[in-house]
């Protein structure tokens, strides 16, 4: 624990965009914030925390060579995409879309009265000019108190899979809860960020919306304070 190095992002500190329809939190620099120390962790490039409203969403818009994974919190996001898939994700599932060469979609909230709440996260991908694919997956959240893996860097492991070595593991958890997280790779770097509740490691105490980066360390321990969802992204960090 001694040489690990550490980067914390509190939930407040972020990037705010207010579009109306589209309220947004940067915990880095994205489209009209810029913050020179938050260009990234690593291989994670965005995570935007979005709020969108009834019956509204994002148009059609292109991606090239970017894994771009979605996480809905609240509500349906519909997305359709010019691959010819069109899908409706909901809380406790994960979408990951490698764009390679290019791809179109668009997202939308699925109901005409509620606000869709998801995050946004973009990975630079380890290939780049890949055919562009996409991916989707049930996490099996019925199991309380287990990290599960819900992205990964192969078709034949857990959660979707995208062209990048990394990893992702999502859980809930109760109160005085401990666990440990262990590096898959040891010069990776783990961005841990708080959906709900409150955490501690690494001598911080994380609450909801907090992201802390973590690197140069083997294993991470946390201890859940209270009820608790987390995220955790384990990346390469030579990007």
């Amino acid at each position: 624990m001694i040489d690990m190095k550490t980067v914390f992002h509190s939930a407040g500190s972020r990037g705010f965009a207010d579009h109306d329809w589209l309220k947004s939190n940067h915990s880095f620099s994205f489209s009209g914030y810029y913050n020179p120390d938050r260009i990234g962790f690593g291989a994670l490039r965005v995570l935007n925390d979005d709020k969108v409203k009834g019956g509204r969403g994002f148009g059609e818009h292109p991606h090239d060579n970017m894994e771009i994974i979605s996480i809905p919190l609240k509500g349906g996001l519909v997305h359709m995409d010019s691959l010819g898939n069109s899908a409706i994700i909901r809380p406790g599932e994960v979408q990951a879309m490698s764009a390679g060469t290019g791809i179109y979609h668009t997202e939308y909230n699925q109901d005409e009265n509620l606000d869709v709440e998801f995050l946004q996260i973009w990975l630079y991908p380890d290939k780049r000019n890949v055919t562009p694919r996409y991916d989707q997956y049930v996490i099996p959240f019925g199991d309380k108190n287990v990290l599960h893996q819900v992205l990964s860097s192969s078709e034949d492991d857990s959660g979707v899979w995208i062209h990048q070595q990394a990893w992702f593991h999502m859980g809930e958890f109760d109160k005085d809860m401990s666990l440990t997280y262990k590096m898959k790779n040891p010069s990776d770097g783990l961005y841990i960020f708080v959906i709900a509740g409150s955490v501690i490691t690494a001598d911080c105490t994380l609450q909801a919306r907090d992201g802390l980066g973590i690197w140069e360390i083997g294993e991470v321990p946390l201890t859940v304070t209270m009820g608790s969802k987390v995220l955790l992204m384990e990346v390469p960090m030579k990007y």
